[in-house]
């Protein structure tokens, strides 16, 4: 996960970036990520952000949901990322597996391309047919459960040059996500 970074830096996170979680549910991923480093001489971590899919409960689904309940939508510009189709995310895991590569170690994996919280949910009601207003609105005013990182762009070039592998740009994804419902 991006958590593990405290989103302080302004350019891409790549995999030997100092690691400082700022919540418990980015601890603990870090301590699953350097236990796994401990007892295993080949591993893969696959670290990725900002996961969506049209299954579950994720921004994704809570966008589409909203766009039917309300005529506004508030969202922040204060949190920028990389929105990963969990699609594209499996597709590249399944690179991995039939590499047959000894290429080990930890890598990120993110659509290419950054978005604030209010970029992405812009773009996805751009698609729908009953348009909405989305307006901004800070981060202190928008309830989560756990403190996030403001800058959480994940570098994938490890993983693209690793694996011979190219990544779709978020905005594309979105949209053959959308055209998939």
């Amino acid at each position: 996960t991006d958590y593990v970074f405290d989103g302080n830096k302004r350019t891409p996170y790549v995999e030997t970036d100092k690691t400082n979680p700022i919540n418990v549910y980015g601890a603990s991923k870090l301590k699953g990520e350097n236990y796994i480093q401990e007892i295993c001489e080949k591993y893969f971590i696959i670290r990725t952000s900002w996961l969506y899919s049209h299954f579950g409960h994720n921004f994704f689904t809570s966008i589409l949901k909203l766009i039917k309940e309300k005529d506004t939508l508030t969202i922040t510009t204060e949190q920028t990322g990389s929105p990963t189709n969990a699609n594209d995310l499996a597709t590249g895991l399944l690179a991995i597996i039939t590499s047959e590569t000894s290429n080990y170690g930890v890598y990120h994996f993110s659509n290419e391309g950054s978005a604030t919280w209010f970029d992405f949910a812009k773009e996805i009601v751009s698609y729908s047919k009953d348009l909405k207003l989305v307006k901004i609105v800070k981060t202190d005013n928008y309830p989560t459960f756990a403190k996030r990182p403001k800058y959480s762009v994940l570098s994938t070039e490890k993983f693209q040059k690793a694996f011979h592998y190219s990544i779709a740009e978020w905005r594309k994804s979105l949209r053959n996500s959308i055209n998939n419902i």
